[in-house]
């Protein structure tokens, strides 16, 4: 009899690196709603303020994730972990400290907002190379199901909590819970005993070899054939999923005329849907297959989300809800599968590059796309740029659909790299 693997719920060190997760999730959700509604209400910011805001906490994504990259492959993750968690609490807590002091300003906000973005950065892209170490290849669908969880449950409870602190407290106060939360997720990195295999010595790099470094990563994805499909998909949604986010909240306020309660109310529901598809991502890979539940959901479910701009004051509002629930469960779907597939297929010593490489691209459109969202919503209305925005989303996943993915059932893991570049890349990608 062959016998079943212990769960990942009884090792020690996963439990440790989900709750801290966790904790620290509920504390950026609460950011999440804080942040522009602080924009909004304290410093009376336009819409397009607004979602520069939201720009330039995605923007370092552009800036430094390839270097991060670099950084990662070779430096020990867990210290880079806690360092990334200790920082993003002492400039989150600089926001309600400036508040009180009675010099918060919009410049200061998106300073903030950047540093915090460059660190975030840092974080994911060691976090997503660390967790093979911890968990091992076999189990990273079954892992990063259960990753997936934290984040969807964080958006339940932190938008709840989040407007009632904003309206308990005001929003720039309501940011101090986001800086507790990375000194818990730091406290719980320093628990772990998890060791990360011995990295050989290696002379002193030059600039040209970084750049070679970068390189390789981004070659690694460039020639992975269905790979890059996958990530094309994944930065035409981020582009617009980010118009629609970077506007929402002033949607709610001066479209709507939802008080911060009701925000964090009609958060709180979307998100509910995130939960839902954490709980299914791994049955849904196993029944369809890891291939059709790449698109299978985003192409089935995606044009409901226009639920959002149909909304309308009162409780027509919650509409928003309705949108967000079925965005979040397709989204945390398509993530997990597509996440466990780039982990189990990627060499160990190139991990850090490749996860940087695919942030660069995939998160690098959703700065571009607050921007966008609040151009478009400045000169034509925020109602018809949010119907472009989710639009724009569902139809992304024609990348896939018009890929060799669409007749699969499983996506191949040895046989998806091809040694020479295709010389049809997609331009987005």
């Amino acid at each position: 009899m062959s016998s079943r693997p212990v769960s990942l719920w009884r090792q020690r060190d996963f439990r440790l690196l989900w709750g801290g997760s966790l904790v620290s999730e509920i504390g950026s959700s609460v950011t999440t709603i804080a942040l522009p509604l602080a924009a909004v209400e304290v410093l009376r910011a336009s819409t397009f303020q607004v979602a520069m805001l939201s720009a330039a906490t995605s923007a370092a994504f552009l800036l430094v994730a390839l270097p991060a990259g670099v950084l990662v492959d070779r430096a020990a993750k867990r210290p880079l972990m806690l360092a990334s968690d200790l920082l993003r609490a002492v400039l989150l807590a600089a926001v309600p400290i400036t508040a009180a002091l009675g010099v918060l300003s919009l410049p200061i906000l998106y300073a903030d907002a950047v540093l915090t973005g460059v660190l975030t950065v840092v974080f994911d892209v060691a976090y997503q190379s660390f967790l093979p170490t911890l968990v091992g290849r076999d189990r990273l669908v079954e892992a990063n199901s259960k990753f997936g969880l934290p984040s969807s449950l964080s958006n339940v409870i932190g938008p709840s909590l989040g407007g009632s602190l904003v309206a308990a407290v005001g929003a720039a106060q309501a940011v101090v819970v986001d800086a507790a939360s990375y000194v818990v997720s730091v406290c719980t990195l320093a628990m772990m005993r998890t060791r990360e295999p011995t990295k050989r010595t290696t002379p002193t790099r030059t600039t040209s070899s970084v750049r070679q470094d970068i390189a390789a990563g981004l070659s690694f994805v460039a020639r992975h054939t269905l790979l890059r499909r996958v990530v094309a998909c994944t930065a035409s949604s981020n582009l617009f999923n980010s118009m629609r986010t970077a506007i929402t909240v002033v949607f709610l306020v001066r479209v709507l005329h939802a008080a911060p309660g009701t925000i964090g109310l009609v958060y709180m529901l979307g998100s509910a849907g995130g939960v839902a598809g954490g709980f299914l991502a791994g049955p849904s890979a196993r029944v369809l297959g890891s291939a059709r539940a790449l698109w299978l959901g985003k192409l089935a479910l995606g044009w409901m989300v226009l639920a959002i701009p149909l909304a309308r004051p009162g409780h027509g509002v919650f509409l928003v809800s309705f949108g967000a629930f079925v965005s979040s469960f397709s989204v945390v779907v398509f993530n997990v599968s597509s996440v466990s597939y780039r982990q189990a297929v990627c060499p160990p010593e190139l991990l850090g590059r490749m996860n940087a490489s695919i942030r660069w691209i995939i998160w690098g459109t959703m700065p571009l796309g607050a921007v966008l969202g609040g151009t478009l919503a400045t000169a034509f209305g925020i109602r018809a740029t949010l119907t472009v925005a989710v639009l724009g989303s569902w139809l992304s996943v024609l990348w896939i659909v018009a890929s060799p993915l669409r007749g699969m059932r499983t996506i191949p893991v040895h046989s998806a790299y091809s040694p020479v570049a295709d010389s049809q890349a997609d331009s987005t990608a």
